[in-house]
């Protein structure tokens, strides 16, 4: 997931720390120390497409992720 960040947001994001959590089984997605999500509260691992979303929402709004932008239409 932190490469495809950084492939994807290579002018944006200057770099990606990983750092391990002192509670087991903690997963959590932050910018600034600001969480974009929290296994613990969602209950799951992100899906890449959806990282990605809540990245560029913070990092680059006006950026498209073509494939990986969210659909409107949802049958």
């Amino acid at each position: 997931m932190a490469q495809e960040l950084l492939t994807t947001f290579e002018e944006d994001l200057h770099g990606i720390t990983l750092k391990p959590s002192e509670v087991s089984g903690r997963y959590t997605i932050s910018i600034n120390n600001d969480v974009l999500f929290d296994r613990k509260r969602e209950g799951r691992f992100p899906e890449i497409k959806e990282l990605k979303q809540l990245v560029r929402d913070i990092v680059h709004p006006g950026k498209s992720l073509g494939h990986s932008d969210k659909t409107s239409d949802k049958v």
